[in-house]
């Protein structure tokens, strides 16, 4: 049914065929390499890791609009509540996520622990929405974030044209395929100093809105959970987008394989990043109420640039290349960790083979990488991004509930498993249930976008038998798909 394990190949000259099915020997089994093999190698440190959550985790959202959380709870007092719980969750769901780390010490991330846990058929439709929408979609979102901010600058007392727009972006995300393509090193390095640029840019943000509370600007956090109250409808869209600000959490889970000592270095880089980030989320939208009125944030097209034109005078024309640095951290990080997915993917037989090539000098997996390239520029010059995302983001929860609710199964079936770092029962259990009741609620509150997405995800069933389990493909249709 699936790929039969690949002989270790050269491919002209420049690759090697990666392990070409994730049930063998890997990096961390004892087991000897073959002769010649090419793998990817543990080139992740802690700060590293640390950096690889933060940078991911920290995008464009809590510098532009935090306004989605606002709208949809109604009061400045509840929207902090949602900060703050989401943040909470997201720990949870690290937590868990640092338990797999740990005893399933293979690349690939939700992937590899749907896999693990549920077998192949789940596996292939989230790989399938991630490679098909969810990825390009997501690069295509945060890069558009780039690509404005960064040329904000120029056009201060006009509009930016669209067109101008599209092609800083294009250039963008294909510096980023570049960067990933030709070194780990480097690309870490990168992601260490924008993640150093993101966090002193919300130390830009959460200085001043101190000192503006010391000063005794507290009128806007009066009666702070007054206003319109949060709706059935509405609580889960609040969720949804606290918990997309908060996203990233689980990319060092798709790079296990190259983190150095992963049973001690994964859980510490996921407790000390989220630790960070959500301190840092919370602190940064009480700095926003200390100058803008609920009301004003909702008119507000880019909060933190309003934010710092009160508060900062010129310095103010940092904040949107802050903004841009920030926006790239994430694309990188990003790509980075989703490429590895790809890679495994197509070692366990469920994308084609090239996709788990390494090149052979630089230890990178150059084919992962380059195939989200294409595809991200097909969703950068479509129609709207925004729609397609909000149509698939209840399918990303859905299968991190899925994947933690696969902890619990994992420790009936396998109670003997090694694990290094073990959490609590209770917080898969709470975990898994918030994001499985969330995706429920949406169906309600959202029914139309909630369908249709779950609509695109359903594609991948039909995808898995055409393409995975029909053995008696003709021989054109199996020479395109590597096999």
């Amino acid at each position: 049914m699936f790929r039969k394990a690949a002989v270790t190949t050269v491919s002209n000259g420049s690759y090697l065929q990666g392990q070409a099915n994730g049930r063998l020997p890997s990096m961390d089994s004892g087991q000897p390499a073959q002769e010649g093999k090419v793998v990817l190698k543990k080139k992740v440190t802690l700060l590293r890791g640390i950096s690889i959550i933060i940078g991911t985790i920290i995008g464009a959202g809590i510098f532009i609009s935090p306004k989605g959380i606002l709208k949809n709870t109604g009061s400045v007092g509840m929207s902090l509540t949602v900060w703050t719980v989401c943040g909470i969750l997201s720990l949870f769901g690290a937590l868990c996520y640092a338990e797999l780390g740990t005893c399933i010490k293979k690349s690939g991330g939700h992937y590899t622990y749907i896999l693990e846990a549920f077998g192949p058929l789940p596996a292939f439709v989230r790989v399938w929405v991630e490679l098909l929408v969810i990825r390009p979609a997501a690069t295509a979102v945060i890069s558009l974030a780039f690509g404005r901010y960064i040329l904000e600058p120029f056009f201060m007392q006009c509009e930016i044209p669209e067109l101008a727009i599209k092609l800083i972006t294009a250039v963008g995300i294909t510096l980023v395929m570049v960067l990933n393509s030709t070194s780990v090193s480097w690309s870490a390095r990168i992601q260490i100093f924008l993640t150093f640029c993101k966090l002193v840019a919300i130390l830009i943000i959460i200085v001043p809105g101190v000192i503006q509370l010391i000063k005794g600007e507290t009128q806007h956090f009066k009666n702070a959970f007054a206003g319109n109250d949060a709706s059935v409808m509405g609580l889960p869209l609040a969720f949804y987008s606290g918990m997309y600000a908060y996203s990233g959490w689980f990319y060092l889970n798709f790079v296990t394989e190259e983190v150095e000592n992963p049973e001690k270095n994964i859980p510490l880089a996921i407790c000390i990043s989220m630790i960070i980030v959500t301190v840092g989320y919370v602190l940064t939208n009480v700095a926003y109420f200390t100058t803008i009125s609920a009301g004003e944030l909702l008119l507000s097209k880019a909060v933190a640039v309003t934010f710092a034109e009160r508060l900062m005078g010129n310095f103010s024309l940092a904040v949107p290349v802050f903004v841009a640095l920030s926006c790239f951290g994430s694309m990188n990080g990003g790509i980075f960790a989703v490429s590895r997915m790809f890679f495994v993917a197509s070692r366990e037989g469920h994308l084609p083979e090239i996709l788990s090539m390494i090149h052979v000098r630089k230890h990178t997996p150059l084919p992962a990488v380059i195939v989200l390239h294409p595809l991200t520029m097909i969703m950068l010059f479509s129609g709207d991004l925004y729609s397609l995302l909000n149509f698939l983001s209840f399918a990303r929860w859905l299968f991190i509930g899925l994947v933690v609710a696969g902890l619990i199964y994992l420790r009936y079936k396998h109670p003997d498993m090694p694990r290094p770092f073990k959490v609590p029962l209770f917080i898969p259990a709470l975990f898994s249930f918030t994001c499985l009741f969330m995706v429920a609620l949406s169906l309600y509150s959202d029914p139309v976008n909630t369908g249709i997405g779950f609509a695109i995800t359903l594609t991948g069933v039909p995808a898995y038998y055409l393409f995975i389990v029909w053995d008696k493909k003709p021989k054109w249709f199996r020479k395109l798909l590597g096999k």
